[in-house]
């Protein structure tokens, strides 16, 4: 049964295998892994950029994307949870949002980055809100959302949930540093705990440990996302007969928030590289040990290397091998490791004095999607960074 099993998921992932197997693996040799995609490097307006995702779910709740302009480099990693509704969802609207509204206010800033969060927000409630009566569901559907722009030599990051940006910097002795952009919004961080509590002082359920795992509700552990409607507003409440998103009191005001964390700065001589990564890869290593595994190889295909061995973490922690581990088939896989999207980009400070040609690309991760991008109506439009908040 297992043997059939594998020749169908097989042949159902042979498109998908035709662009994941890029250059013969020096990191692990044998058979690749169906089930991960990758785009070993591309160009972008001050450097080049890797790029991989690995699939555990039986649908890929993982959506991604990059967008290269002339002089503007766009990421974005969208984690969802409950199904892949919110996390495609932020994928074909943010960036667009982030556009209209820079175009509208002549800039890129802190404040467009919020005003295209709460945008995404607001359209995918009303999704739900149309949604609702013929799939109740959708209520309970949420998406991490982390974005990170370099436009003109400034770096800007948002972030909702516990996907995570991190930044390789050099000191003097020519040692890497990893240094985290992001604040995880997880129930895990005794600080989120705490502003949680000083939110809701009146509900001593707010978080609430459940099998081992700090919970906001007892239900879900990050506490900001894009989405997870029926935990914001009372119009949303689902059924008691979904005990598994069943409050035990109702909604009296929201216990989750679409705010994000704002980050910006003048990337400087000593940054070398930035990592944008959904939690999948946390899980497994620490910034520190990533930046270095960045540093000690070759660009080419360190998103998938970065992967590959948080996979060999994962299956080293089952007692198994990774060559064992990725023999096992989407749904399953998602017993061992979760969906995982890894992005990298190298900083190439000549580049960011120089007016050079790149490709201007809109990449959808996993899904192979190239088309070009709408980053080029943004040229002539001045930086106005806000301070770091």
């Amino acid at each position: 049964m297992l043997s059939w099993l594998g020749k169908m998921a097989s042949a159902c992932w042979r498109p998908v295998r035709r662009y994941a197997r890029m250059s013969k693996d020096d990191d692990g040799g044998g058979e690749d892994d169906t089930l991960l995609w990758c785009r070993d490097l591309e160009k972008h307006s001050c450097g080049e950029v890797s790029f991989a995702v690995v699939q555990a779910n039986e649908v890929i709740e993982d959506h991604s994307q990059v967008e290269t302009g002339r002089d503007s480099t766009f990421v974005g990693v969208y984690d969802g949870h409950g199904g892949p509704d919110a996390s495609r969802f932020i994928c074909d609207h943010l960036f667009l949002h982030l556009i209209r509204l820079a175009q509208q206010n002549g800039a890129i800033s802190e404040d467009i980055l919020r005003s295209a969060f709460s945008a995404t927000e607001d359209g995918f409630l009303s999704l739900v809100r149309r949604s609702c009566g013929i799939k109740p569901l959708i209520a309970s559907i949420g998406s991490c959302c982390l974005v990170g722009i370099i436009w003109k030599g400034t770096l800007y990051v948002a972030n909702l949930g516990d996907s995570r940006a991190v930044i390789g910097y050099e000191r003097r002795s020519n040692k890497i540093v990893a240094e985290q952009l992001t604040r995880d919004h997880n129930a895990s961080m005794e600080e989120v705990r705490q502003e949680l509590r000083s939110l809701h002082p009146d509900d001593s359920h707010i978080v609430v440990m459940k099998n081992g795992v700090w919970r906001i509700k007892g239900i879900i552990q990050v506490s900001r996302s894009i989405g997870d409607a029926y935990l914001k507003r009372p119009e949303f409440s689902l059924d008691p007969s979904f005990p598994r998103f069943h409050l035990p009191e109702p909604l009296r005001r929201p216990v989750l928030t679409a705010e994000p964390s704002l980050y910006s700065r003048t990337l400087q001589p000593n940054d070398k590289f930035l990592i944008f990564a959904s939690d999948g890869l946390w899980e497994h290593m620490t910034n520190q040990q990533a930046v270095e595994i960045v540093y000690n190889n070759p660009r080419a295909g360190i998103a998938r290397r970065l992967i590959k061995t948080a996979l060999s973490e994962a299956a080293r922690k089952r007692e198994m091998r990774y060559d064992d581990l990725k023999k096992i088939e989407k749904g399953v896989r998602r017993f061992f490791h979760d969906d995982i999207t890894v992005v990298v980009i190298f900083i190439d400070h000549k580049l960011l004095e120089k007016k050079i040609s790149v490709p201007e690309l809109s990449i959808r991760g996993f899904v192979d999607a190239v088309g070009p991008s709408n980053f080029n109506i943004l040229q002539g439009i001045n930086t106005n960074a806000k301070s770091v908040t």
